[in-house]
């Protein structure tokens, strides 16, 4: 079977199948990939989140990402989100933790997306892979940015030039 745009289709009978969104938005097919967690280390499975194929762990309901994807994915989740939510810090001690790529089994870099949302992920850059932790994909698809700061009007202008520039 394989997996595209939310849908699995036989290659034998040749059906098409939609497993259900779970409660984060995820539609889990099922299949086993190799890699495991790494935050609870229980063998990871395919899904598609936003139409995009990801790993997925079930248990702590991380996702692991390609980073040629990421971005993608995060402009279909702002495509369905249903407005801008209300941003919070993120929690400085979450850079204390340290992670191991489920792929290459090397130290993951944990730092603040440089996106919205206040969070923070891992990733590894020698395999292209980003770890986030349960609800920090909404909350960077839910946070505030320029567009909605400028329609309504949190937007901080720029300090005039003196009289005598």
């Amino acid at each position: 079977m394989e997996g595209d745009q939310g849908a699995l289709a036989c290659d034998y009978c040749k059906s098409i199948y939609y497993p259900e969104k779970n409660d984060d938005g995820v539609r889990v097919l099922g299949e086993e990939a190799k890699e495991p967690c790494p935050v609870c280390a229980i063998p990871l499975v395919y899904a598609i989140y936003a139409r995009e194929r990801i790993r997925y762990c079930t248990h702590c309901r991380g996702m692991l990402i390609p980073m040629d994807r990421f971005l993608a994915l995060i402009q279909e989740l702002k495509a369905e989100a249903p407005g801008p939510g209300v941003p919070h810090a993120p929690d400085p001690r979450e850079l204390q933790r340290h992670i191991d790529c489920p792929q290459c089994h090397q130290r993951m870099d944990t730092h603040y997306y440089c996106g919205p949302g206040n969070v923070v992920i891992d990733d590894c850059s020698r395999c292209y892979l980003n770890w986030t932790d349960h609800g920090e994909m909404i909350r960077i698809a839910q946070a505030p940015d320029h567009a909605y700061n400028e329609e309504y009007g949190q937007h901080e202008e720029p300090d005039p030039l003196p009289q005598n520039y």
